[in-house]
């Protein structure tokens, strides 16, 4: 938290917005009779603190937008009023993922006083009758869905085991009505506690599985009967960040070790612990895109990076100056065969390279899916993703869709009582820089083809992950 903020020479994407709306917005073109309910999408919309600027993309302040269809499309942003955030107000933020000198540490001492980092700037969830804004910490940010007003904190204090850091994804299994996260408890045994739940008081342990070297993950897969763990060797000595005088940013505490390869640990969710481990070759990655099984075999697809640059590729200065310069991510498919026996790992490409942020339909989730939607990136990656992909993972076509502005992670919306997998609409976000405004963006996803544009009054900070809601309609 070094460097000034120079809004003159700041890159679009990367200013900080200061006002929050309430509008309803003008539509182009023709929305669908049936889509009803809100996309509700989260992401930095600042990166001030005080006179100065964070240093890195996910350290932006939170920021929900929230997206209304019902006669037309309703708009409407609000900062998250978090700790952190009323820090940044004060200048006195001491720092997060890849900023300021809040050590490891800092951050584990942090979380048991309860008050664990709460900047929540990667995505809102509902789970049981809460809306909750969610990053890589177990301490959540309860929002009223309808006004985006922040309600309080939760964390879990009950007996079933929890950790100092979270996966920022959870799963969530339609047909159990359950979602399913993965903590780690740093300690001189480290372990990756697996939970389900149907309410955020309300935790069911499914494995413990101890680690001497945490992995950092993002998220994980889910099928029917198994999680699947993928510990990518960007990892840390939980022994050393213990001792006093280690300074640094949270993420410098990781070490990527490509030599140690990526484990990857079957779980039974039937309460059968770990019913298979391997090694596969080293690889990294934010986003499994969804997992389900196939004759016995477990199967999932990740996007993946051949290391862990990309995470001090988003630093804002390069980002701000254009200067990407990153490796676009692949859609890569893992087959274990035999879970539960003689463990086999096959690993083949999907879409050799291009993707971002990748999503499936809803209707898809731990079951068999054929169609992919993502930010659709060059390679090597030198500006920000202008189309949205879709990639047929049966036969590896693509079909794009760009008005070359910049855009954000697709997300697909089934129609109701559709027939067909892509039956439905994807939505997007999308930057105007010579109208220095975002759009709403609805494409028809069987065609690929625009149906709809909904302009909004400001110009949007690239942000992260959305959600639709259709309990959300107007």
């Amino acid at each position: 938290m070094t460097r000034p903020t120079t809004d003159g020479h700041e890159r679009l994407g990367f200013h900080s917005l200061q006002t929050e709306t309430i509008t309803q917005l003008p539509v182009e073109g023709d929305l669908p009779g049936w889509l009803s309910g809100s996309l509700v999408r989260n992401g930095p919309g600042s990166f001030r603190v005080g006179n100065d600027s964070v240093d890195h993309w996910f350290d932006g302040l939170a920021m929900l937008t929230r997206f209304t269809f019902d006669d037309g499309v309703q708009y409407a942003n609000r900062f998250l009023r978090t700790d952190a955030y009323e820090a940044a107000q004060a200048g006195t933020f001491e720092g997060g993922f890849a900023t300021g000198e809040s050590t490891l540490r800092d951050r584990l001492w942090n979380a048991v006083r309860g008050d664990a980092y709460d900047n929540a700037n990667i995505i809102l969830e509902r789970i049981g009758d809460e809306y909750l804004a969610l990053t890589e910490s177990p301490r959540w940010v309860q929002v009223d869905p309808t006004t985006l007003d922040t309600l309080g904190h939760r964390q879990y204090d009950g007996p079933v085991p929890s950790g100092d850091l979270a996966c920022a994804h959870l799963k969530y299994d339609p047909e159990r009505d359950v979602h399913v996260n993965v903590e780690t408890a740093f300690g001189r045994q480290s372990h990756y506690h697996i939970y389900a739940m149907r309410a955020p008081d309300r935790r069911k342990l499914l494995a413990s599985v101890p680690t001497d070297r945490p992995s950092y993950m993002h998220s994980f897969a889910l099928t029917p009967n198994y999680v699947v763990l993928t510990a990518f060797p960007f990892d840390v000595n939980p022994l050393a960040f213990f001792k006093p005088g280690r300074q640094g940013p949270f993420v410098e505490n990781f070490q990527w070790r490509p030599d140690a390869g990526m484990t990857i640990y079957v779980v039974d969710r039937r309460g059968g612990g770990v019913v298979g481990e391997a090694t596969a070759p080293a690889v990294f990655g934010f986003h499994h895109v969804n997992a389900f099984e196939d004759d016995g075999d477990v199967v999932f697809d990740l996007e993946t990076l051949p290391d862990a640059d990309a995470v001090d590729s988003l630093d804002l200065t390069a980002l701000r100056a254009g200067e990407l310069e990153a490796v676009a991510g692949r859609l890569d498919r893992y087959r274990i065969s035999d879970p539960e026996g003689n463990l086999s790992i096959e690993r083949t490409d999907r879409f050799a390279t291009g993707t971002g942020l990748p999503t499936v339909s809803p209707a898809t989730w731990l079951a068999e899916h054929r169609y992919v939607y993502a930010q659709g990136t060059n390679e090597p990656v030198t500006e920000w993703p202008r189309a949205v992909r879709k990639v047929d993972t049966a036969d590896g076509e693509t079909t794009d869709w760009t008005d070359g502005g910049p855009v954000s992670e697709p997300i697909f919306v089934p129609r109701p009582d559709g027939d067909a997998e892509d039956d439905g609409v994807v939505l997007t976000v999308m930057l105007d820089p010579d109208a220095e405004r975002s759009l709403l963006v609805v494409l028809d996803a069987a065609t690929m083809t625009e149906r709809a544009r909904a302009p909004l009054p400001h110009a949007l900070p690239f942000d992260f992950h959305g959600r639709f809601f259709p309990e959300l309609g107007g």
